[in-house]
């Protein structure tokens, strides 16, 4: 198991990364693929109840990787940690197949949440550096975060998202409307101005009433 999933992790670096030259290099040298198998074996022990030694090799691989993975966390198949310096994923994180993370990405909590308390990563996912998300929700399949962005809500299935923090900028490859927030209509006022109509109305008829009964 651990062999194959290792031998599937080298080819999808080879895949995304025009940089990589051979399999040698990325099995000894990658950062990401290194601390993708301390992490499989961290995660088997911490399964099984041995949560010191999961959490001893899971900060083995911090230190010698720079990237922080708890193993608690639960990883799909094909995740490429481009770089990888400084990510940090949480322990109740979920990543799907086929995710892409580069530098700098956070996957964690607020504070706030108790049991579920980090994001869950839809297949496909892409998540640029820097970016922090922040949470126990989903991101779904196919979306985008942009370099920076700090999600805090869900992402539906083929979005990408920007900004701090993160909103939608386009949805299975179109462009979304911007939320005009000078001209947006007043819910309020909206309601007033119906009921001053319903009011006119009822004074009209009443009108017509007196005016039949002269």
């Amino acid at each position: 198991m651990f062999f194959r999933r290792t031998i599937e992790d080298i080819k999808a670096v080879m895949d995304r990364d025009p940089a990589a030259r051979n399999i040698i290099e990325i099995y000894f040298l990658y950062p990401g693929v290194k601390a993708l198998r301390m992490y499989r074996r961290a995660h088997f022990f911490y399964k099984h109840g041995w949560f010191f030694t999961a959490r001893y090799i899971s900060q083995k691989a911090a230190h010698l990787t720079g990237i922080e993975i708890h193993p608690g966390a639960t990883i799909g198949r094909r995740l490429v940690i481009d770089h990888g310096t400084g990510v940090v994923i949480g322990e109740t994180t979920e990543i799907g197949d086929d995710v892409l993370i580069y530098q700098g990405v956070t996957l964690g909590g607020t504070g706030k949440d108790v049991g579920k308390r980090h994001p869950t990563i839809g297949n496909n996912v892409m998540i640029s550096s820097g970016a922090k998300v922040l949470g126990p929700f989903k991101v779904g399949d196919n979306a985008r975060i942009a370099a920076g962005a700090v999600v805090l809500e869900e992402v539906p299935e083929g979005a990408t998202v920007v900004g701090v923090p993160a909103r939608v900028v386009r949805l299975n490859g179109e462009k979304v409307k911007p939320l005009d927030q000078i001209h947006i209509p007043d819910p309020v006022m909206q309601e007033i101005n119906r009921l001053e109509d319903e009011i006119n109305n009822l004074k009209n008829q009443i009108d017509i009433l007196k005016e039949g009964k002269k």
